[in-house]
């Protein structure tokens, strides 16, 4: 990733990516609020007492990374990629830990109105969500990176082909597929 002087952010992810972890805690402060606000979109169709909270997630995300060797990062939206699944993952094991402790309790659940385009607004169990995704990774793992990117990591439909590689016609195809297979996998698990 080349550096760009005119951001910091750039700068200090090549820094990382060369090795120096200290910069991890300049990293923080200018990243904080973007990945605040990825914790909000995943957080924001709970219940208000969920005890996981947006800043426990971020801090957790955060963490995981900082415990992670420096990783290959491209640019500034393949960062806020990484972090989305670091969240995601952060919030399926919390999720699976709910619902051993209490089998199908309050396990965390999400709108996918917004993000999938259902025809109607339906919540859906953060566990199941992740066992279609890791179905649909299976069969077609280029369709399931971009669920990751765009729902996960809010990414755009530019952003996602930017950071993949491929053209924008080929995000919107290969997004509208998923949408669809996701659709009818997740309809399977709704309640009679």
């Amino acid at each position: 990733m080349p550096a760009d002087a005119s951001n910091p952010v750039s700068e200090l992810l090549v820094k990382w990516q060369d090795g120096d972890k200290s910069v991890l805690d300049a990293l923080l402060p200018l990243v904080y609020d973007e990945l605040r606000k990825l914790a909000r979109h995943y957080l924001r169709s709970e219940r208000p007492n969920h005890t996981l909270q947006g800043t426990a997630l971020v801090h957790e995300a955060f963490i995981r990374l900082a415990g992670q060797a420096p990783l290959r990062v491209e640019n500034r939206a393949h960062f806020f990629g990484i972090a989305a699944g670091l969240m995601r993952q952060i919030l399926v094991d919390h999720a699976r830990g709910k619902g051993a402790a209490k089998r199908g309790a309050n396990n965390l659940t999400l709108s996918l109105d917004e993000a999938i385009d259902f025809p109607k607004q339906q919540k859906i169990d953060l566990v199941t969500l992740d066992d279609a995704l890791n179905g649909l990774a299976a069969m077609d793992v280029q369709q399931a990176r971009i669920v990751e990117l765009r729902f996960f990591g809010g990414l755009s439909i530019e952003e996602t082909a930017d950071l993949m590689g491929v053209s924008s016609s080929t995000v919107k195809r290969e997004w509208s597929t998923a949408r669809l297979w996701l659709q009818r996998e997740l309809s399977r698990h709704e309640a009679p």
